[in-house]
């Protein structure tokens, strides 16, 4: 699993932002400090109540020059969707092809249900290098982060 410190492994996949398009995490390093909050699944109850209190605190990262990104194995599509319904306007990442959950470290099964390879609980904040300097991860999914916490990270790199 990435760790405070560690490189932020590249990736490439497609971005959610009412259309879709393809995000490489390089092209945006310039975006930084980036707050990449993986998230189990779209229009579940704890997933929901997390994106929606991060759209609530949108403008604190945004006067900190961050920039949030949701990140979940849904579809791009199933992601729009999620992001239309909720009011939610910062961008999602699909990673349906589960690399990035996978390069990561924050792959998690739900056995009991019989789902496989889905993202643990997680944010990261990412510098303008592309070196993590915040690492959140629950392997219980009914955990939300400390936001504050978050804001805290990101107020550091600002």
């Amino acid at each position: 699993m990435v760790d405070v410190g560690d490189a932020a492994p590249e990736f490439t996949a497609p971005l959610a932002n009412g259309d879709v398009m393809e995000f490489s995490l390089s092209d945006r390093l310039d975006e930084a400090p980036l707050v990449l909050v993986f998230f189990p699944g779209a229009f579940t109850g704890v997933c929901t109540h997390e994106m929606e209190t991060f759209e609530d605190r949108l403008d604190e990262f945004a006067d900190l020059g961050a920039t949030v990104y949701g990140i979940s194995v849904d579809t791009p599509f199933a992601l729009n969707a999620f992001r239309e319904e909720n009011g939610l306007t910062f961008d999602m990442i699909s990673d349906t092809n589960r690399r990035i959950v996978d390069a990561y470290g924050l792959s998690m099964d739900f056995a009991s249900l019989g789902v496989d390879d889905v993202a643990k609980r997680s944010v990261l904040v990412i510098d303008s290098d592309g070196v993590v300097q915040y690492a959140w991860v629950s392997d219980d999914p009914g955990v939300e982060p400390d936001y504050d916490e978050v804001h805290e990270a990101v107020t550091a790199l600002s």
